[in-house]
């Protein structure tokens, strides 16, 4: 993608229509890394070929995964230096315009972009995970994209654009790591680390399954908040670092059935310490610090740990069918124009928001 201009820096510029036919705008970012390395860019407006459609998008959400690529990481580690990445990789649109043999999606359907394109169903593989948007491929920072057909979702009609702009990442991530392990009864017991966008969207589909919920956090507001949400017992962390004391004291001593892991200093370890035996521990964070293990807790506990990779697009499908029974609304913190990305980005930073951070086109 050859952008003819770099005339707009990352902060201070006000949301717009591009007035330029034939022209679209997109955030791109590379070394030097961070959001203050974010650019605005132009370029020509892209057409699809046989197969393919045109989508105009109308939001995209943040996820963490998306700021660790913005300050040139991800799971792999480093970001070697190349092309500019175009960031972000959850999003929501409508297709404008079809390319000949396009037979599921017309012009006018309001569509999602699936994060992980290759992963159709099955267990995950290296080759499924190629293509992730927003790293491996061109993300949804930006006006306009074309995607094969067989690369979008129907958004659910009765969500916003917002909410749907949430789901491909954050809600998938959730799902999988809630109902792709060995199954989970309604009143078994799920401890879920933190309020980010993952947790709250793990907390609503507990809810729904029946479960039995636990939310730790250092934050007595976001406590109450997800108590609002319908969690059954809050931990602060701070004032009781031994929150698998407090797990175990809820559960007559038992231990939790599950335990959504965040990957923070110290977590897994005390995630050890909460589960129940042959529970299962599901490891979806990748926070600063990391966490050691101990052998001897992990064959005391014989607990299952599974790592988390968002999900396929058959589970998209699934969870969309139990998104739309329940009505489950992902809960939206912040709403900012597009054209304030790296803001957005530092607010994701400084880790202070309740609910997803979306940017509206």
């Amino acid at each position: 993608m050859g952008c003819v201009s770099k005339q707009f820096r990352a902060r201070g510029q006000p949301a717009r229509k591009n007035e330029r036919a034939g022209i679209l705008r997109l955030w791109t970012v590379t070394e030097p890394w961070g959001p203050e390395g974010l650019t605005l860019d132009e370029t020509a407006d892209p057409m699809p070929g046989r197969g393919e459609v045109r989508v105009r998008l109308r939001a995209a959400s943040l996820n963490y995964r998306d700021l660790l690529i913005v300050r040139g990481r991800h799971v792999g580690g480093a970001l070697k230096h190349g092309a500019p990445i175009i960031p972000i990789g959850d999003g929501c649109g409508v297709i404008d315009m079809v390319g000949e043999g396009v037979e599921q999606h017309q012009i006018g359907d309001r569509v999602i972009p699936l994060m992980v394109p290759n992963w159709r169903s099955g267990p995950v593989s290296p080759a499924k995970m190629a293509g992730a948007l927003g790293l491996h491929s061109p993300g949804l920072a930006r006006e306009l994209a074309v995607f094969p057909e067989r690369h979008l979702i129907k958004a659910p009609s009765y969500l916003s654009d917002s909410e749907a702009a949430c789901l491909a990442c954050a809600a998938l991530t959730a799902w999988s790591a809630l109902f792709e392990g060995p199954g989970l009864r309604p009143g078994d017991v799920a401890v879920i680390q933190g309020t980010g966008s993952v947790s709250l969207a793990v907390l609503q589909f507990a809810k729904a399954a029946g479960l039995r919920t636990i939310v730790t956090s250092s934050s007595d507001d976001k406590l109450a908040s997800v108590l609002a949400l319908g969690a059954n017992h809050g931990i602060n962390y701070r004032t009781v670092p031994n929150w698998a004391g407090a797990v175990r004291d809820l559960t007559d001593g038992v231990g939790a059935d599950f335990v959504l892991d965040m990957g923070a200093v110290g977590s897994l370890s005390e995630s050890l310490r909460a589960i129940r035996m042959e529970g299962q521990i599901a490891v979806v964070g990748i926070l600063e610090g990391g966490s050691a293990i101990d052998p001897a807790q992990f064959l005391a506990s014989a607990a299952r740990i599974r790592g988390i990779t968002v999900g396929s697009a058959e589970m998209f499908d699934a969870m969309v069918r139990a998104l739309t029974h329940h009505e489950i609304h992902p809960v939206v913190g912040t709403v900012l124009p597009w054209t304030e990305a790296p803001a957005a980005f530092e607010m994701l930073s400084d880790g202070n928001q309740f609910g997803k951070i979306v940017l509206e086109f």
